[in-house]
């Protein structure tokens, strides 16, 4: 696997024929080459597995803490609303301790929040899921920029591999929590033993603060083209960021919850949400396989947004046939994110455009993307069913799907 590895990040630094002008700190081929991939998959590993754990036993936690649906639905939503609020701050912070440091400190604020989340008393889970929301929220920004610096030649494949791996941890969580909680009579347990892998991690990068930091440079300090806030296109790739977010958080909250509704036992709703996870893992891979390859990536804009529209319709008018929407939503939602981060690269010019276009997009697109899971509590609540929610849902991903092609244009921010 790793001769192959070596092969899929080696190459001349070039993303669609056009030279990338960053001075990366040198890595090699062999043994740098993998630890360097190690060290951004290790920290892939701890984006979402905290988050998707927490959908199979949201009914043990509404009743534990008395919740409705829709203060769970907002519960669940802490975490895109930090994404939303300190997105824009993750650069600064880079800046101010260096990219490492930010990443290591990140993933301690956020082990310290899962932690905190599964503490014995009642803001517990407020303010643990809160600090792990802002934790995240860092490395959702910071990561991409660790890949461009150590991997600039290969930045969509490499973000298809960690987005497939922490997919996969993700799946795991969703799959493994309800026997957790089953097992120790405790879904604080459940929820707080993924503390353990941040602590790995921890432990793992911790000498890399040690060495000396090599900031990214760019050959020209001279800062081109337009902000993306002044932007058509720099809107359209943030609007198709927060909307691709909605199925993504919308069913690892509730899809549990819904085929609960339908007579699906606890147990097996958690491993038809593995399933999704796992699923999205090939939409992850192959879409970091064609995007680079191809200057206009409007077809897949186009499917990942349909796949997501098919989910929610096919659970709302053919609700028997769950596992295929499951397996439809997976693809969906793995095809789409990895094209939202890359299109940060693909559609700017220089770096300090990707990273302002990255900023923006993480911050309005997830405050967007924030109030979808209470929402959804909040129409089930009020209609008491589930069709209401999922018509909404599936109307927003045909938006989904029309950002997707506006975004995916072969066009640059000017």
């Amino acid at each position: 696997m790793l001769p192959m590895l070596r092969r899929t990040l080696g190459g001349d630094p070039r993303i669609r024929g056009r030279a990338v002008s960053i001075a990366p700190r040198t890595i090699g081929a062999g043994p740098r080459t993998a630890v360097a991939l190690i060290g951004v998959l290790l920290i892939a590993v701890n984006l979402r597995a905290a988050l998707t754990a927490v959908g199979p036993v949201l009914g043990l936690v509404r009743g534990d803490l008395h919740l409705s649906a829709a203060a769970a639905g907002l519960l669940t939503g802490l975490p895109l609303l930090a994404f939303a609020a300190f997105s824009p701050l993750a650069p600064a912070v880079a800046r101010a301790v260096g990219l490492d440091r930010s990443l290591w400190l990140a993933l301690l604020l956020t082990a310290a929040g899962i932690v905190v989340r599964s503490l014995p008393w009642g803001g517990g889970p407020w303010l643990g899921t809160a600090a792990l929301g802002v934790g995240i929220a860092l490395v959702n920004v910071l990561l991409p920029s660790l890949v461009k610096r150590d991997f600039p030649d290969r930045v969509a494949q490499v973000t298809g591999v960690y987005s497939a791996v922490q997919s996969t941890v993700a799946a795991l969580a969703a799959g493994v929590v309800v026997p957790i909680a089953d097992a120790s009579s405790s879904w604080r347990i459940a929820l707080g033993v993924w503390a353990g892998m941040a602590l790995i991690a921890l432990a793992v990068l911790a000498p890399r603060l040690r060495a000396r930091a090599v900031p990214a440079t760019v050959a020209s300090s001279t800062r081109t083209g337009r902000s993306p806030w002044r932007s058509a296109l720099g809107w359209q790739v943030t609007l198709f960021m927060g909307l691709q977010s909605i199925p993504y958080f919308v069913l690892i909250a509730w899809l549990p919850s819904i085929l609960e509704s339908r007579g699906v036992t606890a147990e097996a709703a958690g491993w038809d949400l593995f399933l999704l996870q796992i699923v999205s893992v090939v939409g992850n891979l192959a879409t970091a396989a064609v995007a680079h390859r191809v200057r206009d990536q409007r077809v897949v804009g186009l499917t990942g947004g349909l796949l997501c529209v098919t989910a929610f319709a096919g659970l709302l008018l053919l609700p028997q046939a769950d596992l295929v929407w499951t397996i439809a939503g997976g693809l969906g939602c793995g095809s789409t994110i990895v094209l939202a981060l890359s299109l940060f690269s693909l559609r700017t010019r220089t770096p300090d455009q990707a990273a302002a276009l990255s900023g923006m997009a993480q911050s309005v697109g997830y405050l967007l993307a924030a109030g979808a899971p209470a929402a959804f509590g909040l129409l089930h609540d009020a209609s008491g069913a589930w069709n209401l929610p999922l018509g909404l849902a599936a109307s927003l991903m045909v938006a989904t799907s029309v950002f997707g092609v506006l975004a995916a244009r072969d066009r640059l921010l000017a």
